[in-house]
């Protein structure tokens, strides 16, 4: 999982850990800030998994691989990475099998990562105050939880998207 914004473009709050062992998140773990470098973080997001996962042993490597991206805005700061940088990157990853995952509290965001290559059913918007929040959370642990099970693919149907008006 990784934290970004302008003032620390791209800190690591932990790699390869199990959701339901890793720390919660609070107002003093994770905090929005400042201007948005999506496309760094998610360039940087996507080599170091990329690089990660290469240095494994076969055996050892994940069955599945899901990038989320969760956003309070959108793309304002990148100097790294560019748009089609990130297009080429996730269409080469999907044909490697992995998943990606888009969801913002900014609807322009939700319909730039439809430019980016994130298919219509695997994006979603919420709301930017505490129950919106924890409704996405809910509907993607239980997205992520299928997929795992059932080797169902990342999208979001309309009763998460209801969930995210009812809060």
């Amino acid at each position: 999982m990784v934290q970004f914004d302008s003032q620390d473009p791209y800190e690591v709050v932990y790699r390869f850990r199990d959701v339901h062992k890793a720390p919660k998140l609070t107002r003093e773990t994770y905090v929005p800030r400042a201007s948005t470098p999506l496309l760094d973080a998610m360039g940087r997001g996507m080599n170091e998994l990329s690089a990660q996962i290469a240095a494994m042993d076969t055996a050892d490597r994940p069955e599945h691989v899901l990038f989320v991206v969760v956003t309070d805005g959108q793309e304002n700061a990148s100097r790294e990475f560019t748009r089609a940088d990130i297009v080429r990157m996730i269409d080469e990853r999907k044909q490697a099998g992995w998943q990606f995952a888009f969801l913002s509290a900014d609807l322009d965001a939700i319909e730039e990562a439809g430019h980016l290559g994130v298919m219509a059913q695997a994006r979603m918007a919420f709301r930017k105050d505490a129950a919106g929040v924890q409704a996405m959370y809910a509907s993607l642990d239980d997205k992520v939880r299928r997929v795992r099970e059932r080797r169902m693919r990342l999208e979001f149907d309309d009763d998460d998207r209801k969930a995210q008006e009812e809060q």
